[in-house]
């Protein structure tokens, strides 16, 4: 080793190369952006504004969770939502009566899911083919036994025990 400096096009000999590359990352990641906000605006495919909801109504939770037991001997707590139509007619009246909720006919419906959820068992409810079955049958039974324009029904969530 001789007393010599640093050799020649060393990153020690030339400290700008370091600036270099900052600088060299900053612009690439100014046109990776801009390349991706011209993909987004020009080139990806347009989405429809006029495309449809996949949930066409009005989702509607009743009031209370329900604790039912089932024919097995098991128990279910679960809760209800009902797709109504965008009908103003739909949502009952504007101020229900005292004790009631804004759905009109809330206690008719209540009364038929727990007759159909109580006449299930367990392992119906905990399958999604089961319970799909559970909800059509409370769905053509409330169809049936109200004026209640209701076009689904849904369990948000359930526990089988």
């Amino acid at each position: 080793m001789t007393g010599r400096g640093p050799a020649e096009g060393s990153p020690v000999a030339n400290p700008e190369i370091p600036t270099m590359s900052k600088k060299l990352m900053a612009m690439l990641a100014v046109v990776v952006l801009g390349a991706g906000i011209v993909y987004k605006t020009v080139l990806a495919a347009p989405t429809e504004a006029g495309a449809e909801p996949k949930l066409q109504g009005v989702v509607y939770v009743l009031s209370k969770e329900f604790l039912v037991n089932l024919s097995d001997g098991r128990y279910a707590k679960f809760s209800v939502a009902v797709v109504l139509p965008e009908t103003p007619e739909a949502h009952g009246e504007e101020t229900p009566p005292e004790g009631y909720g804004p759905l009109a006919e809330e206690a008719v419906i209540r009364t038929v899911v727990v007759d159909v959820v109580g006449a299930s068992t367990g392992e119906a409810l905990t399958t999604v083919k089961g319970r799909r079955a559970v909800r059509h049958r409370v769905l053509r039974r409330v169809e049936r036994e109200t004026d209640a324009e209701v076009k689904d029904v849904l369990f948000p969530d359930i526990t089988v025990q």
